[in-house]
């Protein structure tokens, strides 16, 4: 079905992003690959070209268009090229819309042409050890300490800090996070474990915090996920992202767009899946024939492509709804839930298709199977969506 999602500013922004990384990403990406992590130069690199700053304010040196759909070209073309840029999808999609909506004058003015530029690289730390999809358990702590520090020393409000303690873990971009959101508790009530939670800014070189090790993953092999710990790490009350408990609050705000961009990277892998396969069933030949040639393979091939333009159709509305402003959280859950349930089944099938080549990890579809299950667990798992959903029926 012909898509109306995107206008002439969006197809002119896909060249840019396509030949980019056609140039600069395709022949270097085994590298990557081999490497585990984007290389840091990555991000200045696309802000010079102004591929990460569009949502930046133009008096910061940003693109000042707050438009969701540039974000989605720019995964749309990762999906095609069968790259990924690291944490990118995170930085863009998730954190920086935190700096944009919440930040004040003082801090947009520090962060906001570093933001534009991809002189800073940001990340966020929810998850805990303990802690996953409920972060009402948040254990790690933010004491308030109006004392000690002089505000000749870069601290503002004449030593006002937080003295921050505990871990995170499965932090994606924490490796090159210039600038870490941490959600912490800043203050306890025993009748709300949702309330008196945070948001503090955490700098990289601050002393005690420390990023750890990489953590080895199935899938998303360059996109680097770490764990965190913040041994009293001395955190100026400057950098209080928002208000001082209201964390809770300032998450659920932007958690609709959070779970819209995981479903938009599944149902472009979902489509670069299908591609992938028509061409491989074309030039693969079984008994004498194509595998294309087969009635099974056709009929396969047609029912995900049927599955994927429905996806492709519930996504573009999603998206139009949150570039208007009214995506609702249980449409943001259901698209979610949809579009990963989609691609999970399609790339299995797609992959059988493959035969043998498709089960070596140097086959494209191979690195498209194994990064698809992750997608129906973080943003909120399946069963967390499906809990969402439940309650918006009344149930």
């Amino acid at each position: 079905m012909r898509r109306t999602l995107f206008e002439q500013d969006h197809e002119d922004f896909r060249l840019l992003v396509r030949d980019y990384l056609a140039r600069e990403v395709l022949p270097v990406y085994e590298d990557w690959r081999r490497a585990g992590l984007v290389p840091r130069g990555l991000f200045t690199a696309l802000g010079k070209l102004g591929i990460i700053g569009t949502a930046v304010p133009e008096e910061y040196g940003g693109g000042g268009q707050d438009d969701y759909r540039f974000n989605v070209v720019i995964q749309e073309e990762c999906a095609r090229a069968g790259v990924t840029l690291g944490g990118l999808r995170t930085h863009l999609d998730v954190v920086v819309p935190y700096f944009t909506g919440l930040a004040n004058a003082e801090q947009r003015a520090r962060w906001f042409p570093g933001l534009a530029s991809g002189e800073l690289y940001t990340a966020i730390a929810m998850s805990e050890p303990g802690t996953g999809s409920d972060l009402a358990g948040v254990t790690t702590r933010a004491v308030r300490d109006s004392g000690g520090t002089p505000a000749s020393e870069g601290v503002a409000g004449g030593g006002d800090h937080y003295t921050l303690t505990g871990a995170k873990t499965f932090i994606t971009g924490g490796h090159h996070a210039d600038l870490v959101i941490v959600v912490a508790r800043t203050a306890t009530d025993p009748d709300d474990r949702r309330a008196g939670l945070s948001l503090l800014v955490v700098e990289k070189g601050m002393p005690g915090f420390t990023v750890g090790r990489r953590l080895e993953k199935i899938g998303l092999t360059v996109q680097d996920t770490v764990e965190l710990s913040f041994d009293e790490v001395r955190v100026p009350v400057a950098n209080l992202l928002g208000e001082e408990g209201a964390a809770f609050t300032h998450l659920g705000r932007n958690l609709a767009q959070e779970r819209l961009a995981i479903a938009v990277g599944a149902v472009a892998q979902t489509r670069a899946a299908i591609d992938l396969t028509i061409a491989y069933v074309r030039d693969r030949t079984v008994f004498g024939k194509p595998v294309a040639h087969f009635q099974n393979t056709k009929f396969e091939l047609a029912a995900m492509a049927t599955e994927s333009e429905a996806a492709q159709t519930l996504l573009d509305a999603a998206v139009t709804a949150l570039v208007a402003g009214d995506l609702s959280p249980a449409d943001a859950a259901r698209t979610k839930l949809f579009c990963t349930e989609t691609q999970g089944r399609v790339v299995d099938r797609c992959l059988q298709l493959h035969g043998g080549y498709g089960y070596i990890l140097e086959s494209p579809i191979a690195r498209l199977y194994a990064d698809a299950r992750v997608t129906r667990i973080y943003g909120g798992t399946s069963e967390v969506l499906k809990t969402i959903i439940s309650k918006s029926l009344g149930l």
